[in-house]
């Protein structure tokens, strides 16, 4: 299904994740984190960073990894995206809803 975004027409699935990464970029990951009721501050950039790393380099993501990366402290992680962290972070960052993830 499609879902303007940005002002842009973006693929996404019934979830609202992103099914072509390629349409991603930080307008439309702001206007999601917009929707998400979330203002993102230089600290949720560096973790959507992290997140595509991780996602190019085709590294599962979980709340445990997260814990163990030293990247960020999951309880800060909690702030910067309260209710559902790893769901509101990668649907920002505009990667698949890890399966991890209910």
């Amino acid at each position: 299904m499609k879902k303007v975004i940005a002002n842009k027409e973006i693929d996404v699935n019934e979830e609202g994740y992103l099914l072509d990464f390629s349409q991603w970029n930080k307008e439309v990951g702001k206007c999601i984190a917009d929707e998400c009721n979330i203002d993102l501050t230089d600290r949720h950039w560096e973790v959507i960073d992290y997140i595509h790393e991780k996602h190019r380099n085709e590294e599962p993501l979980s709340i445990r990894g997260i814990k163990k990366s030293g990247v960020f402290d999951v309880k800060e992680f909690y702030n910067l995206f309260p209710g559902g962290p790893l769901k509101k972070a990668t649907l920002i960052a505009g990667i698949p809803k890890p399966k991890s993830c209910i």
